[in-house]
């Protein structure tokens, strides 16, 4: 029975986008960046949190008549919901009848985990896919990132890991043998990495260096916000890591969404990012920057 356990907030199957085939992808709870524009700001903290979805809302007052703190008040067709005093036990949840409270963190086992990925075995198996560690950040689950992918590659599964790459380089020199995959982040030009996410660029750099130097397969990811981090510098950046390192299979631009407003908005922060959907100019112009400058296949996805 494998021991490790860690804050999971969310299983996805039939995730076609995070490695090759039918992929089902394991969100860990956690995240040493704060990326400006992440669309997954639920991942970042390392605790559960809580969800509040008022318009949801059906002014039962069962969460309130449940919660052990007293965050919950219903009265004159309003729902008030104190943060500060929340526990984050998820009592009102599970009494929720409109799904306006969702605990967002639920700590499970690497069995745990593995019961669910091993569901769609076949499809793996039809399609060349696996399983995707992504997060938040897996690396900052060393112990339990390392057994979920011994557990996968037991049982004969594709694997790859998703990550910013900022850790210790002892942390992805561990897995390397049980990650077929890496799915590696390029966020911003060294001058404006710390800026826009809050680390500095040069940890994350001389991982992938280190990385591309053992023979890892790597994917390049890139998050392109208009405006943001999308100038024709960072762009040339991206293309010269791609030529210079070995065993680049691919370059993967990710235009912004702005699922992580909503979601926000739903945490109660005050720090929403807003910008706009990138047009099929903007990808257009992005693609052609990087092709122009390496012959690694560049993608949009």
């Amino acid at each position: 029975m494998n021991s490790a356990r860690t804050l999971i907030f969310d299983i996805e199957k039939f995730a076609l986008h995070d490695g090759p085939g039918i992929r089902t992808v394991v969100f860990m709870k956690g995240c040493p960046l704060r990326c400006l524009w992440c669309h997954n700001p639920e991942s970042q903290s390392f605790k559960a949190e809580l969800l509040f979805n008022g318009s949801r809302c059906r002014m039962c007052s069962k969460c309130a008549a449940v919660c052990k703190s007293a965050c919950h008040a219903i009265g004159e067709g309003k729902h008030s919901f104190d943060r500060e005093k929340c526990l984050q036990c998820g009592l009102c949840t599970t009494y929720c009848p409109g799904d306006a409270l969702k605990l967002c963190g639920r700590e499970m086992s690497v069995d745990e985990v593995m019961e669910e990925v091993v569901k769609d075995k076949v499809f793996y198996e039809t399609s060349g896919g696996g399983i995707t560690l992504s997060g938040g950040e897996p690396l900052a689950h060393i112990n339990f990132t390392a057994e979920l992918l011994q557990a996968a590659k037991a049982n004969l599964l594709h694997t790859a890991v998703e990550t910013c790459g900022f850790a210790p380089w002892e942390h992805i020199e561990q897995l390397l043998g049980s990650t077929d995959l890496w799915l590696y982040d390029i966020k911003a030009v060294p001058e404006k990495h710390r800026e826009l996410t809050g680390v500095s660029f040069d940890l994350i750099l001389d991982n992938l260096k280190k990385l591309a130097g053992s023979g890892a397969n790597i994917v390049l990811r890139c998050p392109l916000v208009p405006g943001i981090n999308d100038e024709e510098a960072h762009l040339l950046q991206i293309a010269r890591l791609a030529g210079q390192l070995k065993n680049i299979q691919e370059i993967n631009l990710e235009p912004y969404h702005p699922l992580g407003e909503s979601k926000g908005e739903l945490m109660g922060r005050c720090d929403i990012f807003h910008a706009s959907f990138a047009s099929e100019a903007d990808q257009e112009r992005w693609k052609k920057i990087i092709s122009s400058h390496t012959a690694i296949p560049c993608r949009i996805i």
